[in-house]
Parts: structure tokens; C-alpha cells; sequence
């Protein structure tokens, strides 16, 4: 089935908007909206489904054609409600609604030897996917956002991850829901904390592992301090006292990976 728009007043395209907006219309349509070549076809590829495609031709080139002809119900829009609709300059001319998953951390599907990262009470969805691109890259098993205080579909996360959202597991949980689950699966947990004594790099990382952060501002709570099997910290040498939570993550999870390869 086939549209075309080119009304920016158009119902549909204030539908676009409100989904891009507001955290509960995407809850009550159970929709996302995912914007740019790239990120569409990582949603499709790692099963989402596509169930509105809106695309631009006069932007959208030629490398989107195989991606078009394959989805059911496609919205042909102008370049007027395209710019309306999208974010920001590199779309492709391409932006779609898509189903997002919902699963527990009892759907986890994990290895042998799982790792994993769990963050406490994320705010911003700029630092979620930034650590969703790490995930990715270093082959985490999950990404478990305990607590959280910013929709894990928020376009702007969507955006930032260009796509890792759909290609990595990703569960919001509570903390004792956290807690419970990594006990039961006997996943030793190493809570980064600038009080801490040990420097991450004299952890094991080769046993189950989950990497704990909390936000630039704050931390980890004092409840996730106490509850970690160990605490870790990454050593600070200027005059800043913290590192971005993305930065990190991406330090503590490569020294994990380092470590694993070199066992292998």
C-alpha cells in the first residue's frame, strides 16, 4: 500500500511528531520512530517490525531502493514534510515507524561466559547510545538499564547508538530485579566508583562479568556500592575528576575483552 503527502498538516504527520516528542505516545501506540538508512535497516535486519515507511525521493538515493520496495506500507512525502518530520540533515530522505521490542531480563539470551553492563538511573539518551556503540563493538552479551530515567526508544538514543539499539540486547529493570538476576546467574558484578581502592585493570574480568556505572553527576548509589562484588575505579591523572559514563564504559569493557582474548 501507497501514499503520498505533502501537507506538513497532514494527521499522519502530526502523529510523526507527537511520537517523536512525548515518551507516552510511543508507550500507547507501541511505536518508535527511527530515522536515516542505517538505523532502519539495523531495526529490520535484527527483526523489528517496519510498520510505516516515510521517504523523501527527491533526497533518498538510490542504495535506499532494495530497502523501499521490501516494506508493505509506504508513505511517499515532500521535501517540506520530510524536513518537518526529521531531526536532523542526513536521513537519507528516509524515516520510519517501527515496533519496538519489549523483553525481560528472563529473555536474555547469553554465552558462556556472558559480560555485561548495567547502568544506574541514565539521564541522557546521548550517553546511552554512546554506550550501546560500545556494546556492540566489544561484543557485550546486554545492556541493562536499571532504573531508568529516559526512554530506551528516545529518537535521540536511537541517533546516538546509529542503530546498536536493535543489534544488542537492551532491558529496563529495577534494581532488585538487577540484583536478584545476576545472583541467580552468578554473574560477578564490579561497580566503578571513585572510592574505590582497585584500580580496574587488577580485576578478573574472565569469570561472568556485569560492569556497574551510574551517571557523571551522581555516581552509583550507595545501595549498588554495597551490593557489588567488587569495587573498581579508573585512575585519574589531570585535573578532572571523572570520565563521561560512555568513556568509561568503553575503558572498563575493553580492558574485560583484552583479558578474554588473551586466555584465548
Amino acid at each position: 500500500m501507497e501514499e503520498i503527502i505533502i501537507s506538513p498538516a497532514n494527521p499522519r504527520i502530526k502523529n510523526v511528531l507527537k511520537l517523536k516528542e512525548k515518551s507516552s505516545e510511543r508507550k500507547s501506540q507501541d511505536l518508535i520512530v527511527v530515522e536515516g538508512l542505517r538505523e532502519i535497516l539495523m531495526a529490520k535486519e535484527n527483526g523489528f517490525g517496519i510498520k510505516t515507511l516515510f521517504v523523501c525521493d527527491v533526497i533518498a538515493g538510490k542504495k535506499s531502493k532494495e530497502l523501499v520496495s521490501s516494506v508493505h506500507h509506504l508513505v511517499r512525502i515532500s521535501k517540506e514534510v520530510f524536513e518537518k518530520i526529521t531531526y536532523r540533515e542526513n536521513s537519507d530522505g528516509l524515516l520510519a515507524l517501527v515496533q519496538p521490542r519489549h523483553i525481560r531480563l528472563s529473555d536474555l539470551k547469553l554465552s558462556a561466559t556472558p559480560l555485561l553492563v548495567v547502568l544506574e538511573s541514565v539521564e541522557k539518551p546521548g550517553n546511552l547510545g554512546a554506550v550501546l556503540r560500545t556494546a556492540d563493538a566489544s561484543g557485550v552479551d546486554a545492556v541493562i538499564v536499571c532504573d531508568p530515567k529516559t526512554d530506551i526508544y528516545n529518537p535521540n538514543l536511537i541517533r546516538s547508538s546509529i542503530g546498536c539499539i536493535f543489534s544488542k540486547q537492551t532491558v529496563a529493570a529495577s534494581y532488585e530485579e538487577v540484583i536478584k538476576y545476576l545472583k541467580e546467574k552468578n554473574i560477578r558484578s564490579f561497580a566503578a566508583a571513585l572510592t574505590a581502592k582497585k584500580n580496574y585493570t587488577e580485576s578478573d574480568y574472565k569469570v561472568p562479568s556485569a560492569i556497574v556505572l551510574g551517571t557523571e553527576a551522581e555516581g552509583l548509589s550507595e545501595k549498588w556500592l554495597k551490593a557489588s562484588d567488587e569495587q573498581i575505579k579508573i585512575p585519574m591523572l589531570g585535573k578532572t575528576d571523572s570520565l563521561n559514563v560512555s568513556a568509561s564504559c568503553a575503558v572498563i569493557v575493553y580492558e574485560a575483552v583484552r583479558q578474554r582474548f588473551i586466555r584465548k
